[in-house]
C-alpha cells in the first residue's frame, strides 16, 4: 500500500515558505490551490523536493513536477535520478516525454508535424564553424543564441551582424560542450510579448501574455519581465491544440507559449511540459480540471 497518492516536486529553494519573498509565495499559493483540489477528491498528497534524500520514492504512486527550477543547473545529478526514481514511481508528464521535451530540439520535431516555429539553425556539440560563417549562411540580419537545454534564458544572447565577433568566444565555449540554437531574432516580441497558454488534459483553460521590460527581450519576470491575464482568439487555442497534438504523446498538462514571427504569424516560442509555471493563482479552476485527470489516471492503473 502505497503512502501517498501524489507528491509534488519543488527543489531545496522552495521547500519551506519565505513570508515576503513574493516568488515563493506564488510557488506555495500555487502549489496549495493544486494541493487543495487533489485532496478534494481524496487523494492522499506529499510535497518534498526531487532530491530529498529521506524520502522513499515507492511510497508515492504518483510524482508531478512542478517547480524543479535548479534543474538544469544540476543537470547531470538530476537526470540520473530520474533515471534511478523512474522504477519506483510514475511520473507526471512520463520521463520519456520530459526528456524528449527539456531538449530544444524537440522544436525540430514540431516543425516537421506541420507547426510553426521561428526560423532555427541547431548547431551540433563539437561543431567546428564559426559563429560568423553560421550566421553568415543563414542570411538574417539580427540574431537569438540560446542552448538546447536550458532554462530562464540562461546563456541567451541576442546580437545583429555587427556584433557578431562579440559572442564569437562564448559560442566557441558553448558548442564544445552542449547544442546550441540559432534563431533570427523575432521583433514582434518587445512590441507584443509573448501569450501563454495552459492546457490541462489537452483543453485550453486559461492564458497570459508575458512582456519583456522595456529595452529587453527576454519576457521572463527575471529580468524584469510583467504578466497579465490574456483571452485568446480561437485561433490561438487551436494553434496551441495543434501544438499537443504534434507531441509524441498527449501531455496531462502543459505550457504553450507562442509568439507573433516577423512574417505575423503565430509561431511557438517553447512548449512547457516538464516544470512550467501555470499560474493557478489567476485561475483555480484549471487546477481542477489537472485534478480530475490525475484522479482519472490512477483509476486507470
Amino acid at each position: 500500500m502505497k503512502t501517498y497518492d501524489i507528491t509534488l516536486l519543488t527543489d531545496s529553494r522552495y521547500v519551506l515558505p519565505q513570508p515576503g519573498n513574493w516568488y515563493v509565495e506564488n510557488i506555495h499559493c500555487d502549489d496549495a490551490i493544486l494541493r487543495a483540489a487533489l485532496e478534494h477528491r481524496r487523494l492522499k498528497v506529499h510535497r518534498t523536493h526531487w532530491d530529498d534524500p529521506n524520502f522513499d520514492w515507492t511510497q508515492t504512486h504518483f510524482a508531478l513536477f512542478r517547480t524543479t527550477w535548479d534543474c538544469f543547473e544540476r543537470f547531470q545529478e538530476f537526470s540520473e535520478w530520474l533515471k534511478n526514481t523512474d522504477s519506483k514511481t510514475a511520473f507526471i508528464n512520463p520521463s520519456h516525454f520530459i526528456r524528449w521535451n527539456w531538449d530544444k530540439h524537440y522544436l525540430a520535431d514540431l516543425a516537421k508535424k506541420g507547426i510553426n516555429i521561428p526560423p532555427t539553425i541547431f548547431i551540433e556539440t563539437g561543431d567546428t564553424r564559426s559563429l560568423q560563417q553560421i550566421a553568415a549562411a543563414s542570411g538574417w540580419t539580427e540574431f537569438v543564441l540560446k542552448p538546447a537545454i536550458s532554462s530562464t534564458a540562461r546563456h541567451t544572447y541576442r546580437f545583429d551582424q555587427a556584433h557578431l565577433p562579440e559572442f564569437e568566444a562564448i559560442f566557441q565555449q558553448l558548442i564544445a560542450a552542449e547544442s546550441m540554437l540559432l534563431q533570427e531574432f523575432q521583433h514582434n516580441v518587445p512590441l507584443q510579448g509573448e501569450i501563454t497558454l495552459m492546457m490541462m488534459a489537452g483543453q485550453f483553460t486559461h492564458a497570459v501574455r508575458k512582456r519583456p521590460k522595456s529595452g529587453d527581450f527576454r519576457v521572463q519576470d527575471d529580468f524584469g519581465g510583467t504578466v497579465e491575464d490574456y483571452l485568446p482568439s480561437a485561433e490561438e487555442i487551436a494553434f496551441a491544440e495543434n501544438v499537443l497534438r504534434a507531441c509524441p504523446d498527449m501531455p496531462l498538462y502543459a505550457r504553450v507559449d507562442a509568439i507573433w514571427d516577423n512574417q505575423g504569424r503565430i509561431s511557438v516560442s517553447e512548449l512547457e511540459a516538464f516544470e512550467p509555471e501555470l499560474w493557478f493563482r489567476r485561475f483555480p479552476e484549471a487546477a481542477e480540471v489537472l485534478a480530475d485527470a490525475i484522479q482519472k489516471l490512477g483509476a486507470q492503473e
